[in-house]
């Protein structure tokens, strides 16, 4: 069996007990930085073989899990924060198994992208969501092909990239499409700034931007 294991995205109590008796029953763990979670194994006192599994490698030791698995072994996999394969390593050892036959099961757990588009005050039975745009090839082809997208749109954002991101969306979406700017889900910092995209704007270019991010984009009209 090929677990994916979701993991807290901030607090540590949002890990569920199912995943955690998944994770001291597991042969393997794949890890997308062993280093990361095994502060996460260590707090909750478990001792499973870990080995590193993330975008780098993932072709290269993707065969060897299959046959693993193949083999009988029960394997987890686990990313930094979060479901592995949203936006994370996951996807192509999913792929694999089950092409291979393998049973794969998919806790349900902890995401960033679910809470934050709740909590944004945006129109959640619709939306899209587009995770990561490319840094520089594609992007604004992304965006432009985006600006008449009429369900809610989510992204994510690293830190030092939000501001340009907001710029871009307003020069995109138009200044007043309303959107909001979730950071530090789940963690002690934990912010939402609603309002309109260049409200938005004007605040994380008054305030530094800290955390990751998950930007909500209101529809287009």
């Amino acid at each position: 069996m090929l677990y994916i294991v979701p993991t807290p995205v901030g607090n540590l109590e949002d890990i569920t007990m199912r995943a955690l008796r998944i994770l001291k029953e597991a042969d393997l763990i794949l890890a997308e930085d062993t280093r990361t979670s095994g502060q996460l194994l260590k707090h909750f006192d478990i001792h499973r073989p870990m080995l590193s599994y993330h975008k780098f490698n993932e072709h290269q030791t993707v065969a060897r899990i299959v046959e693993r698995l193949q083999a009988g072994e029960n394997i987890a996999v686990v990313s930094d924060a979060g479901t592995p394969g949203i936006s994370d390593p996951g996807f192509l050892v999913a792929r694999e198994a089950a092409r291979a036959g393998v049973e794969v099961s998919c806790l349900p757990g902890a995401t960033a992208f679910v809470p934050a588009l709740v909590a944004s005050g945006l129109p959640c039975d619709k939306f899209c969501f587009e995770g990561f745009l490319p840094q520089k090839k594609g992007r604004q082809t992304r965006l432009a092909q985006l600006a008449t997208e009429p369900r809610t749109i989510v992204f994510y954002e690293s830190p030092h990239r939000v501001v340009k991101a907001l710029t871009q969306f307003v020069e995109t979406f138009g200044a007043d499409r309303p959107a909001a700017a979730c950071r530090e889900i789940s963690k002690v910092h934990e912010e939402i700034v609603r309002g309109s995209l260049s409200e938005i704007l004007a605040h994380f270019t008054e305030h530094e931007p800290r955390g990751e991010f998950v930007l909500i984009v209101g529809g287009a009209p």
